[in-house]
């Protein structure tokens, strides 16, 4: 159903990601971790946690104001999992605590701006609602395409994200 809550429509598309991002996920095969496409190319591994840690990026998005890339007490996320039974509960973790901070959040605290800078470089200064979407779920989007990609290559049947795919016709 429609809404006109910025606030309701995020948490709605939020939700809608991440059940495709965690079918996507569950696919990676560790055993293939550092699998690379190409010299340039993330790790598997590298990649598959990077769509995971994200989830605590698109947090900081609600609950805080700026986020300073030269500030070495800004939160990071933790070690790098060592199993896709990790990587899962991670995500599982980050993707509820993200909710929940959506969920708690509203319309007007949506449009207060959120600054990500780099110390006196500004990545980007966008209101929250705005930032969750391009640097937030667009982003995971697109890094998850890739995953998608590294599958195909590796022949690992890729999941249908906005309908069936290839695999499952």
């Amino acid at each position: 159903m429609y809404t006109s809550s910025i606030q309701k429509n995020i948490l709605a598309e939020l939700n809608h990601e991440l059940a495709q991002t965690r079918k996507t996920i569950e696919r990676v095969p560790f055993e293939r971790a550092d699998y690379k496409p190409h010299p340039k190319s993330m790790s598997l591994w590298q990649l598959a946690t990077h769509v995971v840690n994200l989830l605590a990026f698109k947090t900081l998005f609600v609950t805080h104001d700026s986020r300073d890339f030269l500030d070495p007490n800004a939160p990071k996320p933790g070690p790098t999992p060592t199993s896709l039974d990790e990587l899962l509960a991670r995500f599982d973790e980050y993707s509820a605590t993200l909710r929940q901070a959506l969920s708690e959040s509203d319309d007007e605290k949506l449009t207060h701006n959120f600054k990500l800078h780099r110390g006196e470089h500004v990545v980007f200064d966008y209101p929250k609602g705005t930032a969750i979407r391009i640097m937030g779920l667009n982003h995971s989007i697109h890094h998850r395409g890739q995953l998608t990609v590294y599958l195909r290559m590796l022949d690992i049947p890729v999941p249908g994200l906005y309908g069936p795919s290839a695999d499952e016709k």
